[in-house]
């Protein structure tokens, strides 16, 4: 693993972002480097500075550059304020269809937490539901809102979650609901989950109202393994069990297609701390972790993994947001000394 000539090197299109982003960026670039990752970004910036400067929130080239490499890191963006913009991120899910979005909530040992032992994954349908973004106005005093959830839809994001259960060792998938309520949309939703579920008959499927859920999941988070959801209760719902590991600031994310994958941290772009150097990267890192395991490039994940694991569980180079003192540089150099450590008992 020492030589990147051993791999045939990848290209990968890079989002730099703005806010927090070209910090953790950096901190991406320095740890690649240091694994002698055989990676090749295609480096563009956008995001609210790239449309002051030129009128666009993502340039065409660097979409372009997208559908050419079909992979892409993307760092947080801010999306400007003001009526006509929709988030950036739900803009690439559909403009892409990467329907499949998955974010593993770990415990870690850099944050003790009331839940040491918390493992979940949870798969979110991204293209449909409400956030289809099909409204209507009424009157001054009345919106409308329009839920879509379809039959193929639901199939593909709910044998996603089983394929990831059989593929990954885990036991359990259940369905996140709401089909007491809404019997059409979540009822055709719970349906299609259990006629998967059928084909997967070595893993335990269950279904759990939304809101009983997120009781359950702060009573004891064990009771869940991988989870299957629709659009809007994936997002509240990961934010959730983000908290139950310490925050957004350690959960990755990744959005994927048929042929093409975006893989992002879950936090947003943090204007009010950029450029003070004390963003923690380890989000963004943990998804170019989950980039390099889905191009191919496992074992350079694994070692960054394991390497920041190694500075989390020593606890002298952390950063603030999880109760250290280390700056973001301060954590990267700690990363990749670690790194290198692992490269010498390697060689």
């Amino acid at each position: 693993m020492r030589a990147a000539d051993d791999k045939a090197v990848k290209t990968v299109t890079f989002f730099r972002g703005d806010g927090i982003g070209p910090e953790i960026s950096d901190s991406v670039f320095a740890i690649f480097q240091a694994a002698h990752a055989p990676v090749k970004f295609e480096i563009f910036n956008v995001g609210e500075a790239e449309y002051n400067r030129n009128g666009k929130l993502i340039p065409d080239e660097a979409f372009a550059s997208f559908e050419k490499t079909k992979v892409l890191l993307k760092s947080p963006i801010t999306t400007p304020v003001g009526k006509g913009f929709r988030s950036l991120n739900v803009t690439m899910r559909k403009k892409y269809d990467l329907y499949a979005n998955f974010r593993p909530a770990k415990s870690n040992s850099a944050v003790p937490t009331p839940f040491p032992n918390t493992d979940i994954v949870t798969f979110r349908e991204n293209t449909e539901d409400l956030y289809a973004g099909v409204e209507e106005k009424i009157s001054d005093n009345e919106m409308h809102s329009i839920k879509i959830i379809t039959r193929d839809k639901s199939e593909r994001i709910c044998r996603s979650a089983f394929d990831f259960a059989v593929q990954n060792g885990r036991k359990k998938v259940t369905c996140i609901h709401k089909a007491n309520i809404m019997k059409l949309t979540d009822g055709l939703f719970l349906d299609v989950f259990y006629d998967v579920a059928k084909d997967y008959p070595s893993i335990e499927a269950k279904d759990m109202i939304v809101d009983a859920c997120c009781m359950n999941l702060v009573l004891d988070p064990t009771k869940f393994d991988v989870m299957v959801t629709e659009n809007l209760y994936g997002d509240i719902i990961t934010d959730l069990t983000s908290g139950l590991i310490g925050g957004v600031g350690l959960m990755p994310s990744a959005n994927v297609g048929t042929d093409m994958a975006m893989f992002e941290a879950v936090h947003g772009s943090a204007p009010d701390i950029a450029g003070k150097n004390i963003a923690n990267p380890t989000a963004f890192l943990w998804s170019a972790c989950m980039m390099l395991d889905h191009i191919g490039l496992g074992e350079y994940g694994d070692m960054i993994r394991t390497a920041i694991k190694n500075v989390m569980d020593e606890g002298v180079h952390t950063t603030k947001d999880i109760g250290g003192n280390a700056s973001t540089t301060e954590y990267t150099d700690a990363v990749i000394n670690e790194i290198k450590k692992l490269l010498a008992m390697a060689a």
